[in-house]
């Protein structure tokens, strides 16, 4: 990773061998496929969104991601034919990489063409040789804003004549092809919305106004969003309007949202990938931060489905972050996990996850297990109750940055894991997630008002999950973390299962005292049994906590609501799952 000039500034084009030209042109060819293979897959989710298919909209959502690993392999493969060099020869690289900075020059996409070399490189080299000489550790130039200018992906609309027709526009504009419930109803309520938002900043008027809708509604779940931005003067108000199907025939506006925080919340990292038609990606990550300006260029590459990319621009954050930073990496705050070894920067807002080399009891997953479970999560709809995770390999660190302790610790559960050396320490497999504060953690400082909140949250996230069909597993307080937005979300995915694969059973009765005086049950449990009336064993010692779950949750002890989420699940039902408040909701007549 040093700072080494850019190849591809330095080398004539003449300079370059054939062999290098055509790998490069080769994986060019492969990313292209690629991305004309994801924008032919997001572009059905008009259609799957007005025909209520719901079930192709989560087999969507996985042949999305399965694709890019399936394109990368495809093109390791033509890659090795394409030469009759050594392909493994570093110096065949260098030329590489520096034949393709030069073939993505005038690419509107050229940075994450770039993540796709890098990603056909890691497979050939099994994620070693990391260096800016064979592949983009950084991006081969800066932003062209010349070419945003050139190619615009929003609308704008003045409110000069009044928001009525404003609104009426946009809805003429981005038409669904099947009837609205009640198209009159929706523009007033949404023009009374954007009114009161306008007069609670210093009473603004709305037919100085203007607003930019981008060109593309987002798809996600049950729900179509379009996505603008109020602008009056120097003043950006994020709009947001949700759209739902009734499943007779009709289209709504659910909800419009005016904030910052709610805008946040809808892209936010415990959530599923947008389907969305982003024919320059970038360009619509520069518009969601003119709304969400909090908001890290990694997360919105992944909210809208690019997570590969996204996974490459936090790894270039992340080096950003170290050389303006001295702090050391530290153990994570809270109850050290069974299977997980967690560690973070206090200057950071992400913590590192490291799979241990041995586990303890009672825990009996392998670590094959515990990756498959977090495949899983990123496939799932994360129904905004699980964080997202980014998987890398060979994740270079300095040695200087690591506490005596964090490296002591890890030396001691994970020394597979590690290479040291005088200067660096690289982990060879490692997950990243959003730092949160452990629930157990926040109850031990929270007020009784927020213990009701956080306690109905709590129970909120478990039942979303078990809708998505999701059981967390280990429900204990300490694996679910709470949000700045104060939604609580689980992150401890080692122990989760599928609902329809679990057996939720009641305890059956003592038959003596013998029976209820055993330390060991006086019945028989199968593999895959469940006996929600243990549930309240997780509150121990917080009796607290415990009473302002049962005030609202007290049905998930009942092994029969369970079994009723599994009839749900298996007649094929899919669950509204909304990135909003109730309160945001429009009342439906």
């Amino acid at each position: 990773m040093s700072n080494v000039p850019h190849p591809a500034n330095s080398t004539s084009n003449a300079l370059l061998t054939p062999s290098a030209k055509r790998i490069a042109k080769t994986i060019l060819n492969g990313f292209d496929a690629y991305f004309a293979d994801f924008q032919n897959i997001t572009l059905g989710a008009k259609a799957r969104f007005e025909t209520c298919n719901w079930l192709a909209v989560q087999e969507a959502h996985i042949a999305r991601i399965e694709l890019y690993k399936r394109k990368v392999m495809q093109v390791c493969s033509l890659v090795k034919g394409v030469t009759s060099k050594n392909v493994l020869a570093l110096d065949i690289w260098q030329q590489a990489r520096q034949a393709y900075a030069l073939l993505v020059t005038n690419h509107r996409n050229y940075e994450i063409a770039e993540t796709f070399f890098n990603s056909v490189f890691c497979n050939l080299f099994n994620h070693q040789q990391i260096h800016d000489r064979y592949l983009f550790v950084k991006p081969s130039k800066q932003e062209d804003n010349k070419q945003l200018r050139e190619y615009a992906i929003y609308f704008s609309y003045s409110a000069e004549f009044g928001l009525t027709n404003v609104i009426n526009r946009i809805f003429d504009d981005f038409e669904f092809s099947v009837p609205w419930e009640d198209r009159a109803r929706d523009v007033r309520r949404m023009v009374d919305a954007i009114e009161q938002a306008t007069l609670a900043l210093q009473d603004l008027p709305t037919n100085d106004m203007r607003i930019d809708v981008l060109e593309s509604i987002f798809y996600r779940n049950k729900g179509a969003y379009l996505v603008a931005r109020a602008v009056i003067g120097d003043i950006i108000i994020p709009v947001i309007v949700p759209f739902q199907h009734n499943e007779q025939g009709g289209i709504y506006a659910d909800a419009i949202l005016l904030d910052g925080d709610s805008a946040s919340r809808v892209f936010s990292f415990t959530r599923s990938y947008f389907m969305v038609d982003t024919p320059i990606p970038s360009r619509f990550v520069k518009f969601l931060r003119s709304i969400m300006p909090r908001k890290d260029v990694s997360e919105l590459y992944n909210a809208i489905g690019l997570n590969k990319h996204g996974k490459t621009e936090f790894y270039r954050h992340v080096i950003q972050h170290m050389k303006r930073s001295d702090d050391q990496f530290v153990i994570a705050p809270g109850i050290k996990g069974m299977v997980m070894s967690v560690f973070t920067l206090p200057s950071y807002d992400v913590v590192f996850k490291i799979i241990k080399d041995r586990f303890d009891p009672p825990k009996k997953v392998t670590e094959v297990i515990v990756k498959e479970k977090y495949k899983l999560v990123s496939r799932s709809d994360r129904a905004g109750r699980m964080a997202d995770t980014q998987e890398y390999t060979n994740f270079i660190f300095y040695r200087n940055r690591f506490s005596t302790e964090l490296l002591d610790e890890l030396q001691k559960v994970a020394p597979s894991k590690l290479i040291i050396t005088d200067k660096l320490i690289i982990i060879k497999h490692l997950y990243t997630e959003r730092r949160m504060v452990p629930l157990n953690i926040y109850l031990a400082k929270a007020t009784d008002a927020q213990i009701e909140d956080v306690m109905d949250e709590y129970g909120n996230a478990i039942k979303q999950l078990a809708a998505a069909n999701i059981f967390t597993g280990d429900m204990l307080l300490k694996n679910f973390g709470v949000t700045r937005h104060g939604r609580v979300v689980f992150y401890d995915y080692d122990e989760i299962c599928l609902i329809t694969e679990c057996v939720f059973r009641k305890i059956p009765a003592a038959q003596n005292e013998i029976d209820e005086m055993s330390d060991r049950p006086w019945y028989t449990v199968g593999e895959f049994d469940i006996f929600p009336e243990e549930f309240r064993l997780f509150f121990s010692g917080n009796s607290t906590a415990r009473k302002a779950f049962e005030k609202r949750h007290a049905d998930l002890y009942d092994y029969r609501y369970w079994q009723t989420i599994q009839d749900e699940l298996r007649a094929g039902k899919i669950n509204d799952t909304f990135p909003y408040r109730r309160h945001q909701r429009f009342a439906r007549t």
